[in-house]
């Protein structure tokens, strides 16, 4: 029988995936301010493990080259792709008795909100590019690798109202989707979130925006200290949740709040889903999104006690927000396991 184990975040890795920001995109006028952040996640990453870069175009390899340039692990593969969040779109690796294998689920634009054709085949193009040989198994299911949080140990976080939202996968209840989840990723147990959203965040919940694993049995998590703002009810719910869950060995979970960022709104009015949970850990780093606020230094601090034993690295992150989305959404990790 095998066995298989999705790996957590800080474990070794051995590539990042991204898929570059371009000019048929969604980005507009935001374009340059967007590669210029790409450029700084690039930088940082490079150093550190490899970099796969999806680049849409020959027009766009040749603009990610010249700002990657002196950079010398990076691997430039021109798929085409509808936007850049590869959190969603590329693959999720697991472990299956010790070796690697790619899981390719759907993609639908988080429900059908945005056009996703590109994106849904990208998986499928750049494995066989990218990683050679490597096992890629087509899930046809859609899945988004924001939607779901492990510790590596057997426990998987992720929120009801994004896996189980009807424009998903119809009609699949809760006990069924579970019962997925332990055959996908090998996990034991799957921690629910029943509260928890953020204005602007059109993903429908996802947990990489709420709630997030750290070593030791710590959650570092989006909380909202101001009683006057909208989300104050239900993060201060999502909290109490985390409070009682418990972690395998029966122990609560060490609880470190993230700071609240001031209210940011895009020029139509509509409020931003600033969040500093929507970190990136790498080897020796996290890369932690920053949004030029008060509030980013006190969430460097949060996230170094959480990882003490690496850089954190802040990263400009209004431009990605700007789409609803930030530094951990654009970005995945391919773990030490894949050559």
């Amino acid at each position: 029988m095998t066995r298989r184990r999705l790996p957590a975040e800080w474990e070794p890795q051995s590539a990042l995936l991204l898929t570059w920001p371009h000019r048929d995109g969604d980005w507009g006028n935001d374009l340059e301010d967007v590669q210029q952040t790409f450029a700084a996640m690039a930088r940082a990453v490079a150093p550190r493990q490899r970099l796969v870069v999806a680049c849409h175009d020959q027009t766009t390899e040749t603009e990610v080259r010249r700002r990657t340039r002196g950079l010398s692990s990076v691997t430039y593969l021109q798929i085409p792709s509808n936007d850049i969040w590869v959190r969603d779109h590329g693959p999720i690796t697991v472990l299956e008795d010790g070796r690697p294998r790619l899981l390719d689920f759907r993609f639908n634009g988080w429900g059908n909100k945005y056009p996703s054709a590109l994106d849904d085949r990208l998986t499928a193009a750049l494995a066989p590019e990218a990683f050679p040989g490597l096992p890629l198994e087509s899930i046809n299911v859609v899945l988004e690798g924001g939607s779901i949080e492990t510790d590596g140990a057997g426990t998987l976080l992720t929120t009801t109202r994004c896996l189980l939202h009807p424009s998903r996968n119809p009609g699949v209840e809760r006990t069924k989707l579970e019962r997925w989840l332990h055959d996908w990723f090998g996990v034991r147990r799957v921690l629910w979130l029943e509260h928890g959203e953020l204005e602007g965040d059109d993903t429908d919940g996802h947990i990489d925006m709420l709630a997030r694993f750290a070593p030791g049995n710590r959650i570092l998590y989006t909380a909202c200290d101001d009683r006057s703002d909208p989300h104050h009810a239900p993060l201060e719910a999502m909290a109490q949740e985390l409070e009682r869950f418990r972690a395998a060995d029966g122990s609560a979970y060490r609880l470190l709040p993230l700071p609240w960022p001031p209210a940011r709104h895009d020029e139509n009015g509509e409020r931003l889903p600033l969040s500093y949970a929507n970190f990136l850990v790498i080897n020796g780093a996290v890369l932690v999104p920053v949004y030029d606020l008060p509030t980013d230094e006190p969430a460097m601090d949060v996230i170094r006690h959480a990882f003490p034993h690496r850089a954190v690295i802040p990263v400009p992150a209004h431009p990605l927000v700007r789409q609803h989305g930030s530094v951990h959404c654009a970005s995945m990790q391919i773990p030490a396991a894949v050559a």
